[in-house]
């Protein structure tokens, strides 16, 4: 099953995914053409309206609000507690924060699993109530049901190979794809998803080779997170990429910022003027 061409919309004042200067929203067709023209782009995740805006003037052309949101926001040890009711909170957020980019809300653990039509049902609330241009959920045959019944819907998916963090009670937090039958097999999942009708597939934790020989062999783009740097795509969470994660931070990610500091050398100074009597001063007081 594929996605059917739909009427062409005014071009981007800017043809480039990075950087361009259109008044619309990116869509799921401006991505394909990405592909088409062997253009790179970057994703970040977003969970919040204030940092969204920001990734969005800087001209992130995707955003994926996803169940990372768990670790990063949340408080909890992995992603599998998020709930769908939590997902649309966050995704609505990052939708009002945004004007251009595409805003992908990811299906948490438990909300598609069950089959087809409890997909369409989680998937239909992230459209419709949360107002995001995109879903994205794990996994490759496995969840072909899934994404067939989405895509027929009308409402695009974005798939999930290599460490599905969702299942991490059975598989850790390894790299995947290893050896011939394991390359193989996520190489059929990203065909197969691709078949199905997603518009675009994030390998994560797949070794380099094996994250190039799926770009090389779909049509549609792929999005590495530690898999090398030949796929479409990078992705990051965006905790981690600018420094505010807190402790040990994975291997394939790079920090461009150090936000955790800034921020509590931040709270320190405030701290120390109210307690020093030195904020508010005159120019903070009515009178």
């Amino acid at each position: 099953m594929t996605l059917q061409a739909a009427p062409k919309q005014p071009a981007d004042s800017g043809k480039a995914l990075y950087g361009g200067k259109g008044t619309r929203r990116i869509t799921v067709h401006d991505i394909a053409a990405a592909k088409e023209r062997g253009e790179k782009w970057p994703m970040l995740t977003a969970y919040d309206a204030m940092t969204a805006s920001v990734f969005d003037e800087a001209g992130i052309p995707v955003m994926l609000v996803g169940d990372s949101m768990g670790n990063c926001h949340l408080g909890y040890e992995s992603t599998v507690p998020v709930t769908l009711d939590e997902v649309l909170i966050l995704s609505a957020a990052v939708v009002r924060g945004t004007r251009r980019a595409l805003v992908v809300g990811d299906l948490p653990f438990g909300s598609y699993q069950e089959g087809p039509v409890q997909a369409l049902r989680s998937a239909t609330r992230l459209v419709k109530e949360a107002g995001v241009g995109a879903v994205k959920l794990e996994g490759g045959e496995r969840s072909l049901p899934q994404t067939e019944m989405l895509v027929q819907a009308g409402i695009p998916v974005m798939s999930h190979l290599g460490l599905t963090p969702q299942s991490v009670n059975t598989m850790g937090y390894r790299v995947q794809g290893r050896g011939d039958e394991a390359a193989h097999r996520l190489l059929r999942d990203a065909k197969a998803a691709q078949d199905a009708g997603a518009f675009a597939v994030v390998l994560e934790l797949v070794p380099a080779e094996l994250a190039a020989e799926v770009t090389r062999s779909l049509h549609i783009p792929t999005i590495g997170i530690g898999a090398g740097p030949d796929t479409d795509a990078q992705v990051l969470v965006w905790t981690d990429m600018a420094g505010l994660t807190g402790g040990k931070v994975p291997r394939f990610t790079k920090q461009y910022a150090d936000l955790r500091r800034t921020l509590g050398d931040a709270a320190r100074a405030f701290a120390d003027d109210v307690v020093g009597g030195t904020f508010p001063q005159e120019e903070h007081t009515f009178h």
